[in-house]
């Protein structure tokens, strides 16, 4: 099959400091990644000491991503993306579940990771009837998104769009205003669109919970786990669909495909809440 390439948009800082970890580069570790520096695999390191099945966990996250993407398509008819906190160019890329349901499909990814940025291009190998492309910017200022041309050049904000931010928004802390924040990515898009969230919490293990997050704030990293009350707050103005916020692995896994990521057996549920709304 042919491909096309779609375009890349950058407003941010394009230095990459590879003293100080970032939550793109130890994802990647996690994953079984390569893209990243002996910073980022301490501190993922470091985590895992107190959270032993993380690296299950965020291979669960991918898994729910590629679900929900499915989902979106299948049962609402979804056939635009905007990706936000896209991370590392991974196997089972949006774009790529989404193109295998429909070649058509467009999905925008959204970055502020300048490592992210730099490995882009392997972003955008789109179907040749679909169309991908790239903003290099931090969801702290969502207008940035909203009013980059790329967005709309890329998608039909007219028709609905499905909205993914996956393992993100535990960064913002609540005077970041996160609820506001979805608050205004939705107002962008049309009713019938949708909104895909998963959230770390702590509500399985309080005390290892907590050392994950000391260890991520030592690094300069902001960590804010939230209850599964406050993760269903973040959809306020959508109807959540079944089964609801649930663990990632509860979240329909009949939608699941062939394992593409290595997932031991016997480490207990996801300490991630996940769920999909509906905006009405």
């Amino acid at each position: 099959m042919s491909e096309t390439r779609g375009r890349i948009s950058s407003r941010l800082p394009t230095t990459i400091n590879s003293n100080r970890a970032h939550e793109a580069r130890f994802y990647d570790y996690w994953l079984g990644g390569r893209d990243n520096y002996p910073v980022d695999r301490a501190l993922g390191d470091q985590i895992a000491a107190h959270v032993p099945g993380i690296r299950n966990m965020v291979r669960h996250n991918r898994s729910f991503l590629g679900r929900a993407v499915r989902y979106a398509m299948g049962e609402l008819g979804i056939t635009q993306f905007l990706d936000i906190g896209t991370g590392l160019p991974t196997a089972r890329n949006t774009h790529q579940v989404a193109q295998e349901v429909d070649p058509a499909a467009r999905v925008v990814y959204v970055d502020k990771d300048p490592l992210v940025l730099a490995h882009a291009r392997a972003l955008m190998v789109s179907a040749p009837a679909g169309r991908t492309a790239f903003i290099h910017a931090d969801l702290h200022d969502p207008e940035s998104i909203l009013a980059d041309p790329v967005l709309t050049q890329t998608l039909d904000l007219d028709r609905p769009v499905a909205i993914t931010m996956t393992l993100i928004l535990m960064y913002f802390r609540e005077q970041d205003d996160p609820y506001g924040i979805v608050e205004r990515l939705l107002k962008a898009v049309p009713p019938g669109s949708c909104l895909t969230i998963s959230h770390p919490t702590a509500d399985f293990n309080p005390l290892a919970a907590q050392r994950g997050v000391q260890a991520c704030e030592h690094a300069g990293i902001t960590m804010v786990p939230r209850n599964r009350a406050d993760t269903e707050r973040l959809f306020a103005g959508t109807e959540l669909v079944e089964p609801g916020v649930v663990t990632l692995e509860d979240w329909h896994p009949e939608l699941a495909e062939k394992q593409r990521f290595q997932v031991e057996p016997g480490d207990g549920p996801a300490w991630i809440w996940a769920g999909l709304g509906r905006k009405l």
